[in-house]
């Protein structure tokens, strides 16, 4: 960007949204709020998204694609079919440690839990969250489980989530880690071998 250049309107708006509206709460920051930090009028904020939800779901959309980025990277790195499976914790230390304003613990269960009712394109986004990790999951589990690999899949995920609400409850001190060791155990318990 050249001297004189400024960020467009739309990239403040989504800048601004991702800093605050999964801290201090998507009903609770108001339209104004977002607006002041990201420097621009109602009008532009309605011109690029249409409403406040649409702005959510685009931030919600852009967080997805950031994660599922950094989840492969950490896939591809992996040496054998544990540590594939086991990636997950690994990609959520790379997200967290790399996202630039880090919410307390997840933005996917955030909105999913203050907005039970949210609109199509919020709740669009959320589920695509879930069917991520749901089914890629799934998917590595099965070398290491075979038969028993949706069992293995539901608890790594439980493991997961875990390790997610752990950063919210601020215990234990190393959630992910936690979270790490208990999907390890479970899959040694279903392993085939």
């Amino acid at each position: 960007m050249t001297t004189g250049q400024r960020t467009p309107a739309r990239t403040r708006l989504l800048e601004a949204a991702d800093q605050v509206l999964f801290e201090r709460g998507v009903r609770d920051t108001p339209v104004d709020e977002l607006l002041r930090q990201a420097e621009v009028s109602a009008a532009t904020l309605y011109t690029h998204f249409g409403s406040k939800d649409a702005l959510v779901a685009e931030v919600l959309r852009v967080r997805l694609a950031d994660w599922q980025s950094v989840w492969d990277q950490h896939i591809v790195a992996a040496d054998n079919d544990l540590d594939r499976l086991l990636a997950v914790f690994d990609a959520l230390t790379s997200y967290r440690d790399a996202h630039r304003h880090p919410s307390r613990w997840c933005a996917f269960l955030a909105a999913a839990s203050e907005l039970p009712q949210a609109g199509d394109e919020i709740s669009d986004v959320l589920a695509g969250d879930t069917a991520l990790l749901s089914d890629r999951l799934l998917h590595l589990s099965r070398p290491l489980a075979g038969a028993c690999a949706q069992d293995l899949a539901n608890e790594v995920l439980l493991a997961y989530s875990g390790a997610l609400a752990g950063f919210l409850r601020g215990s234990p001190r190393s959630p992910i880690d936690v979270g790490r060791r208990l999907a390890h155990a479970a899959a040694q318990a279903h392993s085939r071998d």
